[in-house]
């Protein structure tokens, strides 16, 4: 988090609709920029820290599936939550593919995107733990701590996006335990998203932790059932 109230970048080639979501936001607490395209979001994030980007899919000139990979290839792990007048569930996942950690499908209800909006903070920041913190977990020369939240390696950290970083922890503390699909969609907070997000999210994650992708060691498949991670060097 940036400190004090959250900071958000609301990226919408709609000036009404920014307009709107900017006053409303702010009336929820959240601190509000906003940019009417991706060349004009590209400099408020060269400029400022954003706690969480608010971006329309369907913009003029670089799209929002477009900025958003463009982002995550940089290296940039801000919580990304697309807006979207496509409702079909392969636009969705293509949100996803690219790296985003939610979506909203116009039109919506602005309560909505607030409390998508507060989800998504909350599971992008480390919580005090209830009880004993979890030690890290070892995933060869990965060492992942669910309490912070942080992936490292030899070569430093490694940075997740939110709903990378809500799957590890989901796993890291049933490891050895397989979670269904339906537990790993309720842990991400977009349980309506269906278990193809879930898989997205998955393919996503293990392209950072295993050694080769397409033969998991540590986070598996368990045909029919869903996914387990195992620790180990």
């Amino acid at each position: 988090m940036t400190g004090g109230e959250p900071h958000l970048l609301v990226v919408d080639d709609d000036a009404r609709l920014r307009n709107l979501l900017q006053r409303f936001l702010s009336e929820q607490g959240f601190r509000v920029t906003a940019a009417a395209d991706a060349v004009a979001a590209r400099q408020a994030l060269n400029s400022m820290a954003f706690d969480l980007l608010v971006l329309d899919v369907m913009m003029p000139g670089e799209s929002g599936l477009d900025l958003t990979e463009g982002l995550r290839r940089e290296g940039q792990d801000v919580p990304i939550l697309m807006l979207t007048a496509a409702g079909a569930p392969d636009d969705r996942i293509a949100g996803f593919e690219r790296g985003a950690d939610d979506y909203l499908a116009k039109p919506f209800d602005p309560r909505e995107l607030a409390l998508r909006i507060r989800t998504i903070l909350k599971r992008s920041t480390p919580a005090l733990p209830a009880s004993l913190p979890l030690a890290p977990v070892q995933l060869g020369p990965h060492w992942y701590d669910p309490e912070r939240g942080e992936l490292r390696g030899q070569d430093g950290t490694h940075r997740l996006t939110g709903g990378e970083a809500a799957l590890l922890s989901a796993l890291a503390r049933r490891a050895g335990e397989v979670l269904t699909r339906e537990e790993i969609a309720a842990a991400l907070g977009t349980p309506e998203a269906g278990e193809r997000a879930v898989d997205v999210q998955v393919t996503r994650l293990r392209r950072k932790i295993e050694p080769d992708p397409r033969e998991p060691r540590f986070l598996q498949t368990v045909r029919h059932r869903g996914y387990v991670l195992k620790p180990g060097t």
